[in-house]
């Protein structure tokens, strides 16, 4: 095993968000439409929703926060032999979970409730010390791990509503922390990018609006963990949805088109603005074009600002220039096509929704093997500049 990969948090981690991606939607999609066995007695929808949170959006947090965590308190990054435990702990519980059917729940659940605790364990030292301002994501990280535990418990019982609406309350908490970071990530690179290239337009600061969205998108999980998909919900999406679309405002979007880097940020974060009035269209008027909102949030929103993070910070983190080649900018536009087939797909397949989900995976599958195969080199390699990381 090539030694770099465990040099720095992003490697095995944005790796392993590259593999289950490669995995768990091409399994999803072929079990839903042909029938290919899972290896989990869970019900399938369950265990595909799991997958992709616990699984797939989890291991890329945690390669987020390994790597921003020593960027944001100026402390030595994370390598070697913690590292790897966290990584075999993910691996373990995908394992586990895939092959579910065969083991007790108790032991599943044990082993995979116990990520996001060693996550938190690793990064809140280095957060605490240096008081931080980014501390109160440990609370979130809790929360999201509450979330977990719900679910465990609510399968165990075989009470599939409460285990899908806690898998729903875990995404809602995700979605806070993509407007959180992504508040920051967009403006400031969206500002770099037009500074190298002699644009000097400054973007606006709207400073009220950001405790606004983030206030109205936990008033969006609080809605949805004790009363979902009421009219009470849809008002707050249709609110959420509007004060995000006026935050992308201030970020001057038409200006970075010329720069897949960049753009791709802001497309994710417009998919947030997208999915929440499409909730917000579904829940107060029942519109069918509305009906896959959810996928507008998932694929749309949470897995393209995943896949614009993991290629801006592999860059960056490995010597080279922040410049997405042009197999990633395909990859971007394959993803955002399986996003846009997801969601409304059924407008044109209206008798065949296998199909949709089958199209809709293909394209994402593309898009992540466009991954993999350009960036998993990079991820197990050493820095092209010869620093340690």
């Amino acid at each position: 095993m090539p030694s770099a990969l465990f040099a720095y948090g992003f490697r095995p981690f944005f790796l392993a968000v590259g593999a289950a991606a490669l995995v768990l939607v091409p399994w999803w999609a072929g079990s839903f439409a042909f029938g290919v066995p899972l290896g989990s007695a869970w019900p399938p929808t369950l265990w595909h929703a799991h997958e992709m949170l616990f699984g797939f959006i989890a291991a890329a947090i945690a390669g987020f926060l390994l790597t921003a965590v020593p960027s944001w308190t100026g402390q030595r990054g994370f390598a070697g032999r913690p590292l790897m435990l966290l990584a075999a702990l993910w691996l373990l519980g995908r394992v586990l979970v895939e092959s579910s059917a065969f083991w007790p729940l108790p032991v599943v659940a044990v082993v995979d409730l116990a990520f996001l605790p060693a996550l938190v364990a690793l990064v809140a030292q280095p957060l605490l010390r240096s008081q931080n301002r980014n501390t109160p994501l440990l609370v979130v990280l809790g929360l999201l791990w509450a979330t977990h535990a719900v679910f465990y418990w609510a399968l165990a019982a075989r009470d599939a509503a409460h285990a899908a609406q806690a898998l729903a309350v875990g995404i809602d908490i995700v979605l806070v922390l993509a407007t959180v970071v992504g508040g920051r990530i967009v403006p400031a690179f969206t500002s770099s990018g037009l500074k190298a290239r002699g644009d000097a337009t400054a973007l606006r600061a709207w400073r009220w609006i950001t405790p606004v969205v983030i206030g109205l998108m936990a008033a969006v999980a609080i809605v949805d963990a004790v009363r979902p998909d009421g009219a009470v919900a849809g008002w707050i999406a249709a609110v959420a949805a509007l004060a995000q679309a006026l935050r992308l405002l201030q970020w001057r979007t038409p200006r970075t088109l010329r720069m897949p880097i960049v753009w791709v940020l802001h497309l994710a974060y417009a998919w947030l603005a997208v999915g929440l009035g499409l909730k917000a269209l579904a829940l107060l008027d029942g519109a069918g074009v509305a009906a896959f909102w959810l996928h507008a949030l998932t694929i749309g929103a949470l897995a393209t600002m995943i896949l614009a993070v993991m290629t801006r910070a592999t860059l960056g983190h490995t010597g080279r220039p922040i410049v997405a080649p042009a197999a990633i900018a395909v990859a971007y536009l394959l993803l955002a096509a399986a996003a846009v087939v997801r969601v409304f797909g059924l407008l044109w397949w209206r008798q065949s929704y296998p199909a949709v989900i089958v199209v809709s995976a293909l394209l994402w599958t593309a898009a992540f093997a466009v991954f993999v195969a350009v960036f998993a080199p990079m991820l197990w390699s050493p820095r092209v500049d010869g620093r340690p990381g």
